[in-house]
């Protein structure tokens, strides 16, 4: 195969277990790659570890957090396809080879994702993640058909995908944006896995390729006590769901369908994260449009924050 250029795309803000991170970016067995590292960090910790693997590393400083951090560091990127690494999270060494391979035998692929791994602070595996028992491809629509109606993420976190960056491109700064739905706060990875794969293949590599650490000690998206809009990251489900009905990817009938597991999930959600409360109120606004045969229109069914 030919061998294009991939940028791995560090966004970077907690220095504890960075350098493992990075290391693991260098330690790749796919010789054309450029690795940047977007460092937010409050210390110097970041940049004195990179200076370190100078000049196998693009270092620049970036005043963005969270979400924008992730994006302006994106958009640096010169490689054919973009790999996203978070901080605390590490490559298998085969991953930027076998990612590259599996996007090549198809043009129609815009995203790849594999098998992961779970590793705490020890580096030790906790969860295995396999969504399939094989490798290969599945339409786009059928990616976000199966995650709206599941309410799951069964690709995972950004750290295992691989994509176009010409894609990218042409989504522009709307990534974490799916339809008229601003999932920025909350399930912004499944937003951008949406758009980023929209109007063609998604390809799963049945290969731990990637390791997801979680650590509840770190300040992280996913951890509740550190991220004050965790909430969103189950309300985004039901907008999804709406977004996904007025597209047409999923049909009015499957939509009412989902009312139970909606209503029960605002059992368990709507006395601690408010903004779920408003996303069922939303969807069952949705739902009277329907019963009434007035054209849904999900931007008029919107719950004033």
């Amino acid at each position: 195969m030919s061998l294009p250029l991939v940028s791995i795309v560090i966004p970077s803000y907690k220095a504890a277990h960075f350098e493992t991170c990075l290391r693991s970016a260098l330690g790749q067995s796919y010789p054309n790659i450029e690795i940047l590292v977007s460092d937010n960090c409050p210390t110097e910790a970041i940049r004195e570890i990179c200076e370190k693997y100078a000049p196998h590393v693009i270092y620049q400083r970036n005043v963005a957090i969270r979400e924008q951090n992730v994006l302006s560091s994106l958009f640096g990127a010169k490689g054919e396809f973009i790999k996203p690494l978070f901080d605390d999270d590490v490559l298998h060494p085969f991953c930027i080879e076998r990612m590259v391979s599996a996007m090549q035998m198809d043009p129609e692929v815009q995203l790849v994702f594999s098998a992961s791994q779970v590793i705490n602070v020890q580096n030790q595996g906790t969860e295995t993640r396999r969504p399939y028992q094989a490798s290969g491809s599945i339409p786009a629509q059928g990616m976000m058909r199966s995650m709206v109606l599941s309410m799951g993420n069964f690709v995972g976190e950004f750290t295992t995908i691989l994509f176009r960056r010409a894609r990218l491109w042409e989504i522009g700064t709307r990534l974490f944006t799916f339809h008229r739905h601003d999932c920025s706060l909350g399930l912004a990875d499944i937003a951008a896995y949406f758009n980023l794969a929209e109007g063609g293949k998604v390809f799963y590599v049945d290969e731990e390729l990637s390791y997801f650490r979680h650590d509840l000690q770190l300040e992280s998206n996913s951890n509740p006590n550190s991220n004050p809009n965790f909430g969103y990251c189950f309300s985004d489900y039901v907008d999804l769901l709406i977004e996904c009905a007025d597209l047409g990817i999923v049909t009015q009938q499957e939509l009412a369908a989902m009312q139970l597991q909606v209503d029960a999930a605002a059992l368990r959600f709507n006395g601690v994260f408010p903004m779920f409360a408003r996303s069922q109120q939303r969807y069952h606004g949705v739902l009277a449009e329907l019963n009434s045969g007035v054209h849904v229109n999900p931007a008029a069914a919107e719950v004033a924050p």
